[in-house]
């Protein structure tokens, strides 16, 4: 093991990078699209509660992969060229939005109505009522569920191993094919992950806790 980390460590660093750029670019962009999604589901207007729903019914029903093959086949074959970084975070941040928006819209609904009516009451729009009011109750309810979702988000990157993302994942079967060293290789990996998803689930644990 000490041997794979010393002869291959440009490699490991690489994808440790590569996986932490997806991871970060998929986290921002699914908390703003599935927050959006979890709005349009509790908003009066029946059109954006459908598309809502479609959307949330579609994504997180369908595999993963499948949805990152489709940006990196078929979008090619009829718009634009896209490489497996891209394709691996634009099919990772909806698949992960889509969860986003489940676990945001229960947060929502675990307000109090009366929050909302209050506000209303007082002259704010629905907008302002939800963005000022309702939201920061609802995000902080839902703090334990998000939190899982990131560090699930963090391991579905590995998707990227799929489509030449060169990714942690896609680096460590290289290093196993080439050295014949498979547990070694993928112990290695294992133990990167965790470089990421432990401080995560910490971080996530201390900001429950401060906020209760």
């Amino acid at each position: 093991m000490i041997s794979i980390v010393a002869n291959h460590w440009q490699d490991l660093l690489y994808g440790l990078g590569q996986t932490l750029l997806c991871s970060i670019l998929a986290l921002f962009f699914s908390l703003i699209i599935g927050s959006l999604f979890a709005i349009f589901e509790v908003v009066p207007n029946k059109f954006l509660r459908i598309i809502a729903r479609v959307y949330i019914e579609i994504f997180r029903n369908i595999p993963l992969l499948v949805i990152t093959m489709f940006f990196y086949v078929v979008v090619p074959m009829f718009f634009v060229k896209v490489n497996g970084f891209t394709a691996g975070t634009i099919g990772l941040t909806i698949y992960t939005s889509a969860f986003i928006a489940e676990t945001v819209r229960s947060g929502i609904q675990s307000v109090d109505p009366g929050q909302m009516e209050g506000a209303r009451a007082n002259g704010m729009t629905f907008s302002q009522a939800m963005r000022y009011v309702v939201l920061p109750q609802a995000f902080k309810i839902v703090i334990p569920p998000l939190g899982n979702q990131f560090i699930n988000l963090v391991k579905n990157s590995s998707v990227l191993a799929f489509v030449a993302g060169f990714d942690l994942m896609y680096q460590g079967n290289t290093i196993a094919s080439t050295t014949f060293d498979t547990l070694n290789s993928y112990f290695v990996v294992g133990i990167l992950y965790l470089v990421i998803t432990m401080p995560l689930s910490y971080y996530m644990r201390y900001l429950e806790k401060r906020l209760d």
